[in-house]
């Protein structure tokens, strides 16, 4: 139980963090991060990047469009396709910011072999069972409707 606790206190206080510095939700400096690292080539690339469903990202990135935080543009490759890509005030928030921990619980977990995550997963979704949260949507960590900050013009 321990455990449990220091992981969700420190996803948690990285939440808190980002909306006090940052003006975001914690889901959303997630998905800035993942997009730090290499843009987006689609929504399903960066929700599988994020290891969430795409209607759960969609909503984060819109929020993050909405910000000037994030860009969508038509794939150089491919017209038809929109990639995502951080805008230089995106750029300059995740600069500012510290890592997730939702990025470091990923790695974390990424580390893992096989065996260990099957234990892992059969031992949570017992949880969620037993709790009665097994028809719970999943959605991202935190991912409360935070705005961010929108740029100021300059005159």
């Amino acid at each position: 139980m321990d455990a449990l606790r220091r992981i969700v206190r420190g996803l948690r206080l990285t939440a808190r963090d980002a909306e006090r510095t940052a003006g975001v939700s914690g889901a959303q400096l997630f998905v800035l991060q993942a997009l730090s690292e290499k843009k987006a080539a689609s929504l399903s690339a960066l929700a599988a990047r994020t290891c969430t469903d795409q209607s759960s990202v969609s909503v984060v990135v819109s929020r993050l469009v909405e910000g000037g935080l994030v860009e969508r543009a038509a794939s150089e490759l491919d017209a038809r396709r929109i990639e995502l890509s951080l805008t230089a005030a995106g750029r300059r928030l995740v600069r500012r910011t510290p890592e997730p921990t939702q990025t470091r619980l990923l790695a974390g977990l990424q580390r893992m072999g096989a065996p260990e995550l099957a234990s892992l997963r059969e031992g949570l979704e017992a949880i969620v069972s037993a709790i009665g949260a097994g028809d719970d949507t999943a959605e991202m960590f935190f991912n409360d409707e935070v705005a961010p900050k929108r740029r100021r013009a300059r005159r």
